[in-house]
């Protein structure tokens, strides 16, 4: 969309900069674009590269600083590459009680990721999370929008190798 400006990134394909430049374009006019415009850009990419960024500000002639602000504030803007498929281990007193701590361990020795990290084939990202409200359900771990309960160690290897 911005002329002046290229958007080069090795995870940024040819293919997707045609659909930044349609977000960009269906929200230039509006006010408070910048929350819309990136969280569609992030589901395109997967993520929000710098360079990406600051294609959007140019874009919505916005200063690059308010841009960076607004993902660096909610954390559902993530600046590093995300895997495929989130997986959210509950925390909570429940689920920490009948072993979550134990299903981590399992998940991080099994796909070499800790909390907090994206594997590096970018399958998976995981996330500690405190409470996904499924205490019943403890130990409760949510793969995207599915919810898996009372998950133990030896479940996690064939749960986890349904999502490619």
């Amino acid at each position: 969309m911005p002329t002046s400006m290229q958007l080069t990134h090795p995870d940024i394909s040819s293919e997707m900069i045609p659909k930044i430049d349609a977000v960009i374009a269906a929200h230039q006019k509006t006010s408070g674009a910048a929350i819309p415009v990136l969280r569609l850009c992030q589901d395109i990419v997967g993520y929000l590269p710098v360079e990406l960024i600051d294609y959007i500000s140019a874009g919505l002639n916005l200063p690059r600083s308010e841009v960076f602000g607004v993902v660096t504030f909610y954390s559902l803007f993530s600046l590093t590459p995300r895997g495929r498929h989130t997986i959210k281990a509950c925390l909570g007193t429940a689920c920490y009680v009948k072993g979550i701590r134990e299903i981590m361990n399992r998940i991080s020795s099994e796909y070499h990721l800790k909390e907090g990290e994206t594997s590096e084939d970018r399958r998976f990202t995981l996330e500690a999370v405190r409470c996904l409200g499924a205490c019943g359900l403890a130990p409760v771990v949510v793969v995207d929008q599915d919810t898996h309960g009372g998950v133990t160690p030896s479940q996690v290897k064939p749960l986890l190798e349904q999502y490619v």
